[in-house]
């Protein structure tokens, strides 16, 4: 039970290059101790390499590798009696973009390659054609 009240959503505001919420949210989600520019620059070396091998829009890649890797469902433990049991329970909007955020970037660290602008480029890329590991994962 909880003793005080939930601290209020912040307002996050688009990145610098495209002005974009979705991509503001990967940053954050890529920053590791802080910095920030590290992670700016690497989803932004990313979405040059997307953009040089597709010849689209970065974004709209991006975008469609979040559908296709986000989940509609997870499972959640619910105890009855005794016995735990995992009950399926359809995911928020906020968290289906995280979870897919998450399993993309984790999918890029595992991956074998030169950096991580390459190995994230390729993840998106894969995950938009609805392959890889990301969606193997959902």
């Amino acid at each position: 039970m909880m003793r005080g009240k939930p601290a209020p959503k912040r307002k996050i505001e688009g990145d610098l290059k495209y002005n974009d919420k979705s991509i503001a949210k990967l940053i954050n989600y890529l920053m590791i101790d802080g910095k920030k520019s590290v992670s700016q620059r690497i989803i932004y070396d990313a979405f040059n390499i997307i953009k040089d091998k597709t010849k689209q829009d970065p974004r709209h890649v991006f975008n469609k590798a979040i559908k296709k890797v986000s989940p509609l469902v997870e499972v959640r433990g619910k105890r009855v009696g005794g016995a735990n049991y995992q009950v399926p329970v359809q995911v928020r909007g906020e968290r289906r973009f995280y979870l897919g955020c998450h399993w993309m970037i984790n999918a890029a660290h595992d991956r074998r390659g030169n950096s991580m602008e390459e190995k994230l480029a390729a993840e998106i890329l894969d995950a938009s054609n609805g392959e890889g590991a990301a969606i193997k994962k959902r």
